[in-house]
């Protein structure tokens, strides 16, 4: 019988799913396919593009919808281009049989959110994006949407990870505040603690530098492919005019990065909240997962900014140095995973600061 304690399951437990079935695989497990407190997902050999993104709802599966909404079918073992503003559905090569009290969400990995590729992942009878609850037994699907760049995807692609959950795992702000106090989870002087860790967005510059806004009309970027890119073919960098302040413009997306040093502690796991109403109508943050030992001293980080994907709403909008962004939630492991972020893996963005993604040289 499979057994699990509560909290966020590391890749010991991870792997030990698989084994036991609670993870189905299409195919044998790829390398560095399990990360310290969750599962890459590899997109499957085909895709539909659909008229519109959708939830299947009580009683019904994806397929049934794919098969109402689907204008063509793609062949993803040639590998395939998703254009801009097009919504595609995706079989996954994992598949879940969750027992009782195990349940699951998903996230886009990191360099996924960088690219401004929107994903989410779908269950069969959802009435909810990236959750799955306890029991669901049921193919994997996931909504890809390129926003500003076409990509270039094919079978094996991960552009999205699983994590599961048993119990009650995530951490008041009491405990946050013990927490700190021993481990740092923060840079900030005055941290605040109000449903999960404040995070603001750095806009005092970066050797003059405060970020970076994506190009349109761009050629095209082979997901697999690392340090195969010039930035400057995709990216205009936004220098610093001593203003503190800068504005979002609608329909445009950006890469800032946090004023504060994160520090995830291996025997928890955090997570960024994407979207909080209270701070302003813009979004901060796609890929919403830090990993056990994310910034953490014996993985060789002083602490890493969390690098923000911002895209504003339908206005304008202003902000400022020091600005509230959104939160960092904190939840406990159920055991320390064997291998932390940046210390026993390779680790692309530990210690980074203001950062693109991993396909861009330098």
């Amino acid at each position: 019988m499979l057994t699990f304690k509560p909290g966020i399951q590391p890749d010991s437990s991870i792997r030990a799913f698989i084994e036991a079935g609670a993870i189905t695989l299409a195919r044998p497990p790829a390398e560095g396919q399990i990360q310290p407190a969750s599962l890459d997902l590899r997109l499957g050999a085909r895709a539909y593009r659909v008229r519109a993104s959708f939830l299947p709802g009580p009683g019904r599966t994806v397929r049934s919808r794919i098969e109402d909404l689907s204008l063509h079918e793609i062949d993803l073992t040639r590998g395939a281009v998703l254009e801009t503003d097009c919504v595609y559905i995706a079989e996954l090569m994992e598949g879940l049989r969750l027992p009782k009290g195990l349940r699951a969400a998903a996230n886009p990995k990191s360099s996924t959110g960088r690219l401004d590729v929107f994903t989410r992942v779908i269950t069969d009878r959802a009435r909810e994006f990236d959750l799955v609850e306890d029991g669901y037994e049921g193919p994997l699907f996931m909504e890809i949407s390129p926003r500003t760049f076409p990509v270039l995807v094919r079978s094996g692609s991960r552009l999205s990870q699983i994590r599961f959950r048993a119990g009650e795992t995530r951490l008041d702000d009491r405990a946050l505040g013990e927490i700190h106090l021993r481990e740092t989870l923060v840079s900030a002087a005055e941290p605040s603690f109000q449903g999960g860790v404040a995070v603001s967005v750095d806009l005092s510059g970066f050797d003059g530098l405060l970020g970076y806004r994506g190009k349109h009309h761009t050629a095209l970027i082979d997901v697999d492919r690392v340090g195969a890119y010039r930035a400057a073919d995709f990216w205009e960098p936004i220098h610093d005019d001593g203003s503190g302040s800068m504005i979002l413009d609608p329909g445009q997306f950006y890469i800032l990065a946090s004023k504060e040093a994160v520090h995830v502690p291996p025997d928890y796991a955090a997570e960024m909240t994407p979207f909080d109403a209270l701070v302003g109508e813009f979004r901060v943050h796609y890929a919403g997962f830090f990993d056990p030992g994310f910034g953490h001293r014996a993985a060789g980080g002083q602490g890493a900014r969390a690098v923000l994907e911002v895209r504003s709403r339908d206005v304008p909008f202003i902000i400022e140095d020091g600005q509230i962004v959104g939160r960092l939630v904190y939840e406990s492991m159920a055991a320390r995973p064997e291998a932390l972020y940046g210390a026993d893996l390779k680790s692309n963005y530990q210690g980074q600061a203001l950062k693109l993604s991993k396909h861009f040289k330098g």
